[in-house]
């Protein structure tokens, strides 16, 4: 407990520090957000019908965006070395690095997710299911990108191979995470099943993503 602890607390610091973390993540997001109302116009109806889809799917790129350090740099000076040798078991150890990346990259999504959702005219109440399946859905995204990370640790320009990757299984849970939002907007879909589905989907990416990172990591580097 005590080396994950200080692996996690590690990768808190270098994700703030270096500044790959919340800041670019969040600016990316806020970015992506601030320019839907130009390339829509200024239909206040298509903008609030539109606006949690366009939140999710900026969560979504904003996460991706520093999925390609997870791994690289603990691979570029030698650090994933000690963690995979070391007596701490690798799921654990990956695990507690996604947890750490959620922290200072998918919390502050949701955090500024109801100031950004004024520019697309949703609602309060709306806002609140918007924000209850940003909560609930983006560590699916880390963990599901966890996978793609460990994948592509070991090649030159794994960016994009890792976007490849990752992209196809992140659908279904931005299409159930998205369809929960839209139960308050649009109607008349309850928001209880999409939402059940919602968090089926991160449970599973928080048991299976760490071990096939793992996996992923042992077949890769040794």
């Amino acid at each position: 407990m005590t080396a994950l602890l200080a692996l996690f607390l590690r990768d808190m610091k270098l994700a703030v520090r270096v500044g790959g973390g919340a800041l670019m993540g969040a600016l990316f997001f806020l970015i992506v957000i601030t320019l839907m109302p130009f390339a829509v116009g200024p239909d206040l109806a298509l903008l609030a019908r539109i606006g949690p889809a366009m939140l999710w799917l900026g969560a979504l790129l904003a996460t991706l965006l520093a999925l390609d350090r997870l791994f690289a740099s603990d691979y570029e000076d030698g650090s994933l070395d000690l963690i995979m040798t070391g007596d701490t078991p690798l799921e654990l150890a990956v695990a507690t690095k996604a947890l750490a990346h959620w922290l200072t990259t998918g919390l502050p999504l949701v955090v500024i997710a109801p100031i950004l959702g004024l520019l697309l005219n949703i609602d309060f109440i709306a806002m609140g299911s918007v924000v209850l399946t940003l909560l609930v859905g983006t560590p699916a995204l880390t963990f599901i990108g966890l996978i793609g990370a460990a994948l592509a640790v070991t090649l030159r320009r794994g960016g994009l191979l890792l976007a490849v990757l990752v992209l196809p299984l992140t659908i279904p849970v931005l299409i159930f995470g998205v369809i929960a939002s839209n139960t308050v907007v649009v109607g008349p879909t309850p928001f209880g099943p999409p939402f059940t589905i919602l968090c089926a989907l991160s449970l599973a990416s928080l048991v299976l993503g760490p071990i096939a990172a793992a996996a992923a990591l042992r077949h890769g580097l040794e």
